[in-house]
Order: C-alpha cells, then structure tokens, then sequence
C-alpha cells in the first residue's frame, strides 16, 4: 500500500580462509528503511533509504567508505508482482561511487599506478546497467523470488546466464529453485535458490582481467598455469509473509 513502510537490518560478513586458518574478517551492519512511494496497477516505486552503519574491520579506508552511504536513498522500480526492474535514479547512486572512488584517490594517491585500477572501477560503475548489476546487490536478493508460481516439492531447473563484472560475455549458470516449506498457520513460507557458474568460463575470465590489471599497473602477469579451477555458488534462501514482504 501507499506510504507502507518496514525497515531491515542488513549484516554482512566476509572472511578469508587459507589452510583452514582464517587470514582476514571484515563484518558490516546497516540499516534499510523501505517505503512504497508512489503505484499504479503494474508498478511499485520504492525508495530504499541506508543509515545506521557499523563496520568491523582492520582496513582504514574501508571504514572511511562505509560512511559515505549514511542516510542516502537509492529508488526503483518493481512490476506489480514485486518483480525487481530498475535503479530511478540511477544517476545520484553513480554520483554516490564516484565519490567514493575519489575518497580512494586521496587515500592511496601514494600507490604507484592506483589511479588507473581507480579509473577501471569508476567505469565499471559508470552506466545504469552496471549499477544495476552490482551496485544493488541487496535488492537483488531480497526480490530474487518475486513475480514467479512456486509448487511445494516441485525442483525448477534452468540455464541461465550472470553477470560477467570483469566486462566480458555473461557466464554460463546452472539454476535449482524449490519451495521447501509453506506454513499456513504462520502465512509465510521459504524458497530456496542455487546458482552454479561455469568453472571454465569463470577462471578464464579471471585470468584475462588479471593479466590486464597487471599491464595497467605495470607488475608481472600472471601465468595461466598458476590459476587454479575457480568455482562460484550462490544460495539464497528467503522466509517470506504471505503479503510479500521478506520476513528473513
């Protein structure tokens, strides 16, 4: 409904693990407030407002970021069935990174060649379908399951494609999608997602963007052979109310 408002607590977490020895830990907590804006009979338009940031980690400037989205409002757009569309104003959240990645240059303007990755990671995040593709990964997420017909116990398969952020043709991507709980009493239910991109198209894609960030930073490339097979699974798994709003 209009003016409808819940508000989220977002964690994430990110650790490194070589040998069976944890080698670096970064923990960041946030705040969501969702509101409907405006609706039609096929549309919602939703601002997403972030505040509240606490981040755990031993990187200085990666606590200096954390910052830089405090109170900022990112809007889009979804069908009527929830159905994730796009970034409205995706301008100001290209403005928002581009203010980061120049809090970046200050901070490393020290580093040898910096400025060039800097300058690769500001056009990476320079068009809306960019932004759209990695920026607003949350949203993504939480409306991974919106607008399809789900039976309990029935298993979907499909091939689709990701997101290729290195810039080149989008991976291949083997998908699993099942309802596995739907509870009545509660009006809410789970559904649970795999995806599996390819291995082969993932390490090679990850071979050639090292061997041009080592041309742009002037260091050694990388040997092919030195790269090891590389895999990449996503699960999602989403609690939701009966209404559509995500419970967890």
């Amino acid at each position: 409904d209009m003016n409808k408002k819940q508000s989220y607590l977002i964690t994430e977490e990110k650790f490194k693990i070589k040998d069976s020895d944890t080698t670096s830990r970064e923990f960041y907590k946030y705040a969501v407030d969702m509101k409907i804006v405006d609706s039609t009979a096929n549309s919602y338009i939703i601002d997403w407002l972030y505040r509240d940031y606490e981040v755990q980690s031993d990187n200085e400037l990666i606590q200096k970021l954390s910052s830089i989205t405090e109170d900022m409002t990112v809007r889009i757009k979804t069908d009527e069935l929830g159905v994730f569309q796009e970034v409205v104003n995706w301008k100001e959240v290209r403005d928002y990174i581009l203010k980061a990645t120049k809090l970046m240059k200050k901070e490393t303007k020290s580093i040898p060649n910096m400025d060039k990755f800097i300058k690769q990671v500001e056009e990476m995040y320079s068009t809306k379908q960019s932004i759209e593709l990695s920026a607003v990964k949350e949203m993504q997420q939480y409306y991974t399951f919106h607008g399809g017909k789900y039976e309990l116990g029935e298993e979907i398969n499909a091939d689709m494609q990701a997101a290729n952020l290195y810039g080149g043709d989008p991976f291949d991507m083997k998908v699993t999608l099942w309802l596995d709980e739907l509870n009545p009493d509660d009006n809410n239910f789970i559904i649970r997602l795999r995806q599996t991109v390819d291995s082969e198209q993932l390490t090679n894609a990850t071979f050639d963007y090292l061997v041009n960030m080592a041309e742009t930073m002037k260091v050694s490339a990388p040997k092919k052979e030195d790269i090891p097979p590389l895999t990449n699974d996503t699960w999602t798994a989403s609690r939701i109310h009966g209404s559509g709003w995500i419970i967890y």
